[in-house]
């Protein structure tokens, strides 16, 4: 990348992950989700009278409706502040007196954030993937594994978010309500609304344009890219009527993410530099 010193934002995203490591912010995010991840693996049968995962697809659903919430939640209050904390305790001018451009200073927090995020995301569910891979043998590694990487790309996908919000922000307390409001937007009422267009339409809009419009939203596409690596889940949850099949295509999924991820970072980017 020109113009970028790679040492520098290495420099720089190893120091945001130590502060995290020193704070016990990565241990305590990884056990919220392995406390979470092995009660639903374990317990989640336990109305049927048996204990232990029985179900892929059981539980695959369930984690993925926890990610949905847990994970952008944690994404959007981890980043809030990376530009716009600094900027209020008088340490962003010291950082820029340092011999580093603005974009090496964003790039690094957003990878050292991003490392942060991704080892507690892996540390957590790590067990789960052990426990499905021992019952159910690769087919339970793979599926598994899947679902924690894609957990992942959503976290980035907030965390860039919420780091172009940092930016724009001037006061702390502003950036925390905008966290706050995309996670409420993005996790509860973009569904709601969808709903009731797709009703005050009587059905007008359906079928592949609902289908499209739920790019406009990482957290569905999320939904997406795991209810359509499982064969059973599709005709359960309805996707295959209204999800066409170039959607249904886990690297078209994985890529709109990524470029949900890049956006906002190329906005963060330009507006911090300017």
């Amino acid at each position: 990348m020109s113009g970028i010193e790679c040492r520098q934002v290495g420099i720089l995203a190893a120091k945001e992950l130590r502060e995290r490591l020193r704070n016990r912010w990565v241990l305590t995010v990884a056990a919220v989700f392995a406390v979470f991840s092995l009660v639903i693996c374990y317990f989640g049968g336990a109305e049927q009278g048996a204990l232990g995962p029985h179900s892929i697809e059981f539980v695959i659903t369930s984690l993925v409706s926890l990610v949905i919430y847990l994970i952008p939640l944690i994404a959007l209050l981890l980043g809030f502040d990376a530009i716009v904390g600094e900027r209020e305790r008088g340490t962003l001018d010291l950082l820029l007196a340092l011999p580093i451009t603005r974009l090496e200073l964003l790039l690094g927090k957003f990878l050292g954030l991003a490392a942060a995020l991704a080892l507690s995301t892996l540390a957590g569910f790590a067990l789960m993937v052990a426990l499905l891979w021992r019952q159910f043998g690769r087919v339970g590694l793979v599926q598994s594994a899947g679902f924690v990487l894609s957990s992942i790309l959503l976290g980035l996908v907030f965390l860039s978010l919420t780091l172009c919000v940092s930016v724009l922000s001037r006061e702390r307390t502003r950036a925390s309500g905008l966290a706050i409001a995309l996670w409420f937007g993005f996790v509860l009422v973009f569904d709601l609304l969808l709903l009731g267009l797709l009703v005050a339409s009587g059905g007008a809009v359906g079928g592949p344009a609902l289908a499209y419009l739920l790019l406009l939203n990482p957290t569905d596409m999320f939904r997406i890219l795991n209810m359509f690596s499982l064969d059973q889940l599709r005709g359960f949850q309805g996707l295959v009527s209204i999800v066409p099949p170039a959607l249904g295509n886990p690297w078209a999924i994985g890529g709109a993410m990524l470029a949900w991820i890049a956006a906002p970072l190329a906005l963060a980017a330009w507006r911090f530099r300017s």
